[in-house]
């Protein structure tokens, strides 16, 4: 993945052109949509992976645990 080769330095540079472009006080509100948007990702995701556990645990309990005997 691209961010496992960046390091300290980079994370570093690209802080300062973030802050150089959108300002000291546009940061702030940019951490906090960005913390929101990643919430409620989440959020969604674990409810469609819960949602998806009954189908799951349902379609156990209707087929068989062990193969038919084979011929």
């Amino acid at each position: 993945m691209f961010f496992q080769s960046i390091g300290i330095p980079g994370l570093i540079i690209i802080l300062i052109i973030t802050l150089i472009v959108f300002g000291p006080k546009k940061l702030p509100e940019i951490g906090a949509a960005f913390g929101k948007t990643l919430s409620e990702f989440k959020k969604s995701a674990n409810e469609i992976m819960s949602s998806d556990e009954p189908e799951k645990k349902a379609e156990e309990v209707i087929q068989p645990a062990t193969d038919p005997v084979k011929k």
